[in-house]
């Protein structure tokens, strides 16, 4: 078993908190070999790229009170998509960066890693699952080196031909899963944001301008009207 540090533990702590099941649950650092192979095989698995880079993992011994807490039962709501709160507040434990979308995978492999650090969860009725979370990145004793930022020209000149995901927002809202099947054609959505309002440009995830979304040969666009300031290293 890896060295556990501090921010694995909070990671830890996080997710037993959101997740949506009977609780409340502990998080407590165990042996990888608790975790049944049957069950780490349908684990809800996610990658956070930051800083700080990790794979997560979730295995529950009973999915049926997981899939309770959407509400609902229906084809579109899979247990990955009712541990992203979850796994998204156990990331932010880890420092700024972008978590992946979770996916029910086979992460025996994940489990099984001396780098990897394994936390039983715990409820009112016993053990109901797992948390593995593997940082990714150079170790030294027990604490996690960064690497080198890209901020300097030359860095940066090696990766000038790497593609980054820009998006454009115009708003979010928060619904519940029940919520969401409801939804029909001509049902509207209220967002956060009033008309007129600046659009956000998010690079990789990470805030970088606001703009106004403009129409060009019948494509929509986004004319940029702020830069915002960011820090070196942290895109």
């Amino acid at each position: 078993m890896s060295t556990i540090t501090a921010s694995q533990h909070q990671a830890a702590a996080a997710l037993a908190a959101r997740l949506p099941l009977p609780g409340p649950l502990t998080a407590e650092a165990c042996a990888a070999s608790e975790v049944p192979a049957d069950n780490a095989a349908t684990a809800v698995v996610a990658s956070f790229v930051g800083a700080v880079s990790a794979d997560l993992a979730v295995v529950l011994l009973d999915l049926k009170p997981l899939l309770a807490a959407a509400g609902t039962p229906s084809s579109l709501v899979s247990p990955a998509d009712v541990m992203a709160a979850a796994l998204g507040a156990a990331a932010e434990s880890l420092g700024d960066g972008v978590l992946g979308a979770p996916s029910v995978q086979d992460a025996l492999q994940l489990f099984s890693d001396t780098e990897t650090s394994v936390f039983r969860l715990s409820g009112p009725s016993g053990i109901t699952g797992w948390f593995a979370v593997r940082l990714r990145g150079v170790q030294s004793g027990t604490s996690l080196r960064r690497s080198p930022a890209f901020g300097s020209a030359a860095n940066l000149g090696r990766i000038s031909n790497v593609e980054m995901a820009m998006t454009v927002e115009i708003g979010r809202t928060r619904m519940s899963v029940r919520d969401v099947l409801d939804l029909e054609p001509g049902a509207v959505i209220e967002l956060d944001r009033s008309a007129g309002a600046p659009a956000d440009v998010l690079l990789n995830g990470r805030l970088v301008a606001h703009g106004e979304v403009v129409v060009v040969d019948q494509d929509y666009a986004v004319r940029i009207t702020q830069i915002l300031d960011v820090p070196d290293g942290s895109l």
